[in-house]
């Protein structure tokens, strides 16, 4: 008799069991949407004859920060830039990080991170070795967090064409 009752009650109840239900799950975990947290603009400018910059530029919401390429390892995910391979183009030198940079101990990591807050340019100078039309293509990934919570690490393509 306690099976048969206890058959009725699971009966009586799977309904509302959320492996039984027949409405869509709520997550419990929500993550904010990624461009809320940053915008990236990628455009390229002329510097001299042949020679040209590449801006990728991150714009951050409020109370929203991004990792340095140097940041130590054991910490956050580092911002990297990875570039399409050209024959027509050759970089120069490193990615240069234009913005303010702020620099403290962060417990959650254990080790001190560098870290942008509204608004950081990854330049890359960049020699046109021909006068032709080309594009510069690539990937830059990075992280973002706040004072509650990181998003999970992202990527971004960019495509952009070098001006005449």
């Amino acid at each position: 008799m306690r099976h048969i009752c206890f058959l009725a009650l699971l009966l009586w109840t799977a309904p509302s069991l959320p492996a039984f239900s027949t409405r869509a799950p709520i997550s419990r975990f929500t993550f904010p949407q990624t461009d809320d947290a940053i915008k990236w603009a990628f455009t390229a400018v002329r510097s001299s004859d042949g020679a040209y910059e590449l801006h990728l530029t991150a714009t951050l919401g409020e109370g929203w920060h991004t990792y340095s390429q140097e940041t130590p390892s054991g910490g956050p995910v580092p911002t990297a830039i990875a570039f399409t391979s050209n024959p027509l183009l050759s970089l120069q030198g490193a990615v240069r990080e234009d913005g303010k940079l702020n620099k403290h101990f962060e417990p959650l990591f254990g080790v001190s991170v560098m870290q942008y807050s509204t608004r950081v340019d990854f330049v890359q100078k960049i020699i046109l070795r021909h006068p032709v039309k080309t594009t510069v293509k690539g990937r830059v990934r990075y992280m973002v967090c706040n004072d509650h919570e990181c998003l999970p690490p992202a990527s971004k393509e960019f495509e952009v064409p070098l001006p005449q």
